[in-house]
């Protein structure tokens, strides 16, 4: 697949705009074929670019000392956040919770590049739903992590729903969702002081990550942010 060849492979309307996966080849990477996600013709993620969505699995469980872990993700996105928590034999169950339909289906239908492999796996589960919501809710369980990857950043959502989520408030009904000495982890793609104060006045213990990578796609170095705390 060359470059000038870009694959619509789904379009359709939803809650928060119109939803595109796509796929298209790189110019800097001939070889390569890369799925993407846009909303309203904004993009969204990159199959290509995959460090900090990785990152937030893997730092969150290098902070966790314990075995059979739960862990809950907000947001399916490409899969990617799950994978990494899968590739651990420290984790027993991921639980995906994805507010947008379309994307669940996408999953089902085989059209994510990680699929197969995440229905494959006895370990775990998806189901459609608003993980902020949830939070703000009476915990029914308790995680040993919770990885939330679905707005832009603290100071950006998607939704006015989960602007809650980012007040003292909102994070102290989310911590009642961890397990003892269970991690929070917020991914985003901007900085935000104003966030990682509101976590100190919560948590006992706060880690904020930048993750450098050079971004292909816009040709230009790129810096994301993970936030983690813990109770």
């Amino acid at each position: 697949m060359s470059v000038s060849d870009l694959e619509i492979l789904a379009y359709e309307p939803s809650a928060l705009g119109m939803l595109c996966l796509r796929r298209r080849g790189m110019r800097s990477t001939p070889d390569a074929v890369v799925t993407e996600i846009t909303l309203d013709h904004q993009f969204l993620m990159s199959s290509h670019n995959t460090a900090s969505e990785r990152a937030l699995a893997r730092f969150g469980l290098e902070m966790h000392e314990g075995k059979a872990l739960r862990v809950l993700i907000g947001g399916l996105g490409l899969g990617v956040t799950a994978q990494e928590a899968l590739l651990s034999d420290r984790v027993a169950r991921v639980e995906v919770v994805e507010f947008l339909p379309p994307v669940i289906d996408w999953l089902d239908r085989g059209l994510l590049p990680l699929g197969a492999e995440l229905r494959a796996d006895a370990r775990f589960a998806v189901s459609q739903g608003d993980v902020y919501r949830r939070l703000a809710s009476t915990p029914e369980e308790r995680h040993d992590l919770i990885l939330v990857d679905v707005d832009h950043s603290p100071d950006e959502p998607l939704g006015s729903e989960s602007a809650a989520f980012y007040t003292e408030a909102g994070l102290a009904l989310a911590g009642r969702h961890l397990a003892e000495g269970g991690v929070l982890g917020v991914w985003s793609y901007a900085e935000s002081a104003r966030f990682a104060a509101t976590l100190r006045r919560v948590f006992r213990e706060v880690r904020v990550e930048p993750l450098h990578f050079e971004n292909p796609v816009l040709r230009d170095a790129e810096t994301n942010w993970l936030f983690f705390a813990r109770g």
